[in-house]
C-alpha cells in the first residue's frame, strides 16, 4: 500500500509539473513520439512490401515453377537460397522455348510472359496501365475470374486476333461502368483491341489495370523481338515440380547458357524474399531509432533544465526530510512519463496512419514493433532521466536552498 501511495504521489507530482509548462512538455515529448511513429510506419511500410509481392506470387497458384532471365539465385553467398543478380541480363525467351516446353511430360501447361507499361485509351480517356501478352493458361495461372463476357483461347492466340480481356479497374476508368466495357475497343501504341472479357477485381494493382491479350497479337509495335520476360510452367502434382524443373533446365539448355536463366519454384522465392526483408526490418528499426535517440536527448536536456529551475525546491524537500532517493525517483518518474506520452501518441498515430494507408496498400502493424518502440521509449526516459536526476539528488540542502 505505501508503495502504490508512493507512486501514485510520484505521478500526481510529475503530472502537476507538467501542468505548469504544457507547451515545453509537449515539445518534449515531441522528438519521442515522433521516433515512435517513425519505427512503427517503418516496419508497417517494410511488412505492406512484403505482404504485397507475397501476395503476387500466392495468387499464382500451386505447384507453380517460374523461369527468370539471369540467376535469380547463385550458388555463391548470399541469402540462404543465395539470391543473385536476377533479372539484370540473361535470356530473352522465345516462342520456341514454349514450344519446346510444352513436350515436357510432367509440365501440365506452359505459360509465356510479356508484360509493359503502356497509355491504354478508349472512349474519349486515357490512362497509363499495362498490356499483358500471354495465353489461356494464364488465367488458370492467376485465378482470373470474369465480370463479363468470355477469355480468349488458343485459337485467337494462334490466329493472332486483336481480343483483350480488360482488368476491372482499367474498365472502370476507361468507361466509368466496367460492364460497358463489353465490346468496345481499347488502343495501345496504335493497335486497337476488342473487349471480349472484363475480368472481376483482383486487389492487385497490376492485373486490376491490365489489357491481357493473346501473346501473338503483340508482335509489332507492341513486343517487335518476340520475347518474353518470364515463363510460367504449371505441373502436374507437387511429386512431379522437382522432375519437371530438372526437365525445364535440359530443355532450355539446349538453347542458353547455364547462367543464362533461373528455374525457381514459389517457395524458394518466398523464402529468399522473407530473408531478405528480415534485414531490411533491422535497417529500417535502426534508422528509426535515430529519431528515438535524438528524443532522448531532448528529454535529458529538459531535465537538466527543470533542475536547475527547481533547486530550490529540491532543497526545501530535502530540509524537510526528504531523502537522495525521493528526489531521484522524482524527477526520473518525470522523464519517464514524458518518455511514454510521447510513445503512446506515437502509436496513436501511427495506428491512424496505418488505417489510411491500407486502403491503398497492404501496410500491417505488427505487435513486436508495437512493443519494442513503447519498451525502447520508456528506456530512453530512464536512461537520459537518470542523469539530471542524479543531479538533482546528489545537490548538498544549504546551497540548494540558497540558489537564486
Amino acid at each position: 500500500m505505501r508503495l502504490r501511495n508512493g507512486v501514485y504521489h510520484l505521478m500526481t507530482s510529475a503530472v502537476s509539473d507538467f501542468k505548469r509548462s504544457k507547451i515545453r512538455t509537449f515539445l518534449t515529448s515531441l522528438g519521442i513520439m515522433i521516433g515512435v511513429f517513425s519505427v512503427v510506419m517503418l516496419i508497417a511500410l517494410g511488412l505492406g512490401l512484403k505482404n504485397y509481392i507475397e501476395g503476387q506470387f500466392e495468387s499464382l497458384g500451386a505447384n507453380l515453377v517460374i523461369i527468370f532471365p539471369g540467376m535469380v539465385f547463385s550458388e555463391e553467398g548470399g541469402l540462404g537460397g543465395n539470391f543473385g543478380p536476377g533479372f539484370a541480363g540473361g535470356a530473352h525467351f522465345k516462342e520456341r522455348d514454349v514450344s519446346a516446353l510444352d513436350k515436357v511430360s510432367e509440365i501440365d501447361y506452359v505459360v509465356p510472359m510479356f508484360f509493359k507499361s503502356m497509355v491504354l485509351s478508349a472512349n474519349g480517356e486515357e490512362i497509363l496501365g499495362y498490356v499483358t501478352g500471354t495465353n489461356e493458361e494464364m488465367f488458370t495461372v492467376s485465378n482470373i475470374e470474369l465480370l463479363e463476357g468470355e477469355l480468349f483461347s488458343r485459337s485467337d492466340n494462334q490466329r493472332r486476333r486483336k481480343v483483350a480481356v480488360l482488368g476491372y479497374s482499367a474498365a472502370q476508368e476507361l468507361f466509368s461502368d466496367p460492364r460497358v466495357a463489353l465490346g468496345k475497343r481499347v488502343t495501345a501504341s496504335d493497335q486497337r483491341f476488342t473487349v471480349i472479357g472484363v475480368a472481376k477485381k483482383k486487389g492487385d494493382r497490376e492485373m486490376d489495370n491490365s489489357l491481357f491479350v493473346p501473346y501473338r497479337s503483340t508482335f509489332g509495335t507492341i513486343n517487335p523481338d518476340k520475347t518474353f520476360f518470364a515463363i510460367y510452367l504449371g505441373i502436374t502434382s507437387k511429386d512431379a515440380v522437382e522432375t519437371a524443373k530438372q526437365r525445364a533446365e535440359e530443355t532450355l539448355l539446349k538453347y542458353y547458357e547455364e547462367d543464362d536463366f533461373s528455374v525457381t519454384e514459389q517457395s524458394e522465392i518466398l523464402s529468399t524474399i522473407n530473408q531478405i526483408f528480415t534485414i531490411i526490418n533491422v535497417i529500417l528499426v535502426a534508422i528509426g531509432s535515430i529519431s528515438l535517440l535524438v528524443g532522448g536527448i531532448g528529454i535529458m536536456n529538459i531535465m537538466y533544465a527543470t533542475v536547475t529551475e527547481r533547486t530550490k525546491e529540491v532543497g526545501i524537500r530535502r530540509a524537510i526530510g526528504a531523502t537522495q532517493k525521493d528526489i531521484l525517483l522524482q524527477f526520473l518518474t518525470e522523464a519517464v512519463t514524458l518518455s511514454v506520452m510521447g510513445g503512446v501518441l506515437g502509436l496513436v498515430l501511427a495506428g491512424v496512419m496505418v488505417l489510411v494507408v491500407r486502403q491503398f496498400f497492404p501496410v500491417a502493424l505488427n505487435l513486436l514493433a508495437v512493443v519494442l518502440a513503447f519498451g525502447v521509449s520508456s528506456a530512453i526516459g530512464i536512461f537520459f532521466g537518470v542523469f539530471p536526476a542524479r543531479r538533482a539528488a546528489s545537490l548538498p540542502p544549504i546551497e540548494a536552498i540558497r540558489y537564486e
